[in-house]
């Protein structure tokens, strides 16, 4: 797989939406998800959790 990049003038480059729009809704929502977790890893250096425990009663 050959990965090619341009270099464009940052006033000459397209919007995103266009691009976005175009995807489907899963692709979409899995790449956020895939951002999500890398934010996560940055920030706290693991995964997600919960800030509490909770129980159930009763």
């Amino acid at each position: 797989m050959q990965i090619v990049y341009q270099k464009v003038n940052l006033h000459e480059s397209k919007s995103d939406f266009t691009y976005w729009q175009g995807q489907s809704y899963q692709d979409r929502l899995a790449c956020l998800e895939q951002i999500r977790q890398e934010f996560h890893q940055w920030k706290y250096g693991a995964e997600s959790r919960f800030q509490r425990v909770y129980t159930i009663l009763k």
